[in-house]
């Protein structure tokens, strides 16, 4: 389906959606978005993993940081193999492949997706990092599974999420701000992040589309990339997006260039 014509009828089911159930205001968007914008500190951003999708821009703050969890790898490891060049231990965690793409002697797979609770299928991210670390050790989250991720960051402990240094996820379905449940959700989720995190990079995935509510454009995926607060000492605006580093997820659709009101 063409890229307008997708648009179109996404947009035209949104809004017959949005007549049945309770809507966002305009203004409490315009304040999420504020509240999300990206900010420059003094760790440059660095490049890991593929020129595509599976790839990600992190603070050059890696000194120190002694492990990688990586949930919802799929079928491509490239972010961790880079992470491995580094030294870092790499856990790796997804119920939906039965080995790893590529091998390597620093990474740890469990076939099992993250979730609420403990068995044959799930674990928590609580568990996983538990299980697997000491008190005093850095670390690194890279976050892609597919929607699950609000429920998983809203059961995590703040204990367990103050141990990673830096946290890269892919946020799915963030078009569901414009309906109140969904903005709930979202919202909630990322105050949580936000307590203990400053955003450092966003970009959105030019395989999915966006909405178009009440004037504001809303992309359905982005990948966010966190640092911990403490770990920051210089705060500036960023001025431009997409970053020179950044990379279509899609190699052969057009980048989705953000508007300004997103940083």
């Amino acid at each position: 389906m063409g890229g307008k014509i997708r648009q179109w009828r996404d947009e035209f089911l949104l809004h017959n959606r949005l007549k049945l159930i309770s809507t966002t205001e305009k203004s409490k968007i315009i304040s999420f978005i504020n509240s999300i914008k990206p900010l420059q500190t003094e760790h440059d951003l660095i490049r890991l993993g593929g020129d595509s999708d599976g790839g990600y821009l992190i603070p050059n703050d890696l000194d120190g940081i002694s492990g990688c969890f990586s949930p919802g790898v799929g079928y491509s490891a490239s972010f961790e193999y880079d992470m491995a060049s580094f030294g870092v231990n790499c856990f790796i965690a997804d119920y939906s492949v039965d080995a790893l793409p590529i091998s390597n002697q620093l990474f740890h797979f469990e076939k099992k997706f993250i979730g609420l609770k403990n068995d044959f299928m799930y674990m928590t991210l609580d568990d996983w990092v538990m299980r697997n670390t000491d008190d005093n050790q850095e670390l690194i989250l890279q976050m892609d599974i597919e929607g699950a991720e609000y429920e998983s960051i809203l059961f995590t402990s703040d204990n367990t999420l103050k141990k990673f240094r830096i946290i890269c996820i892919e946020f799915h379905n963030l078009h569901l701000i414009c309906e109140k449940s969904g903005f709930d959700l979202i919202h909630t989720t990322f105050q949580k992040l936000l307590k203990y995190f400053d955003v450092v990079h966003l970009h959105p995935n030019n395989n999915v589309g966006f909405v178009k509510y009440e004037g504001v454009i809303i992309p359905e995926v982005i990948e966010f990339t966190f640092i911990r607060k403490d770990r920051v000492k210089h705060r500036t605006s960023v001025l431009q997006l997409p970053h020179p580093l950044d990379r279509k997820n899609n190699p052969d659709s057009p980048d989705f260039v953000i508007p300004k009101y997103w940083y």
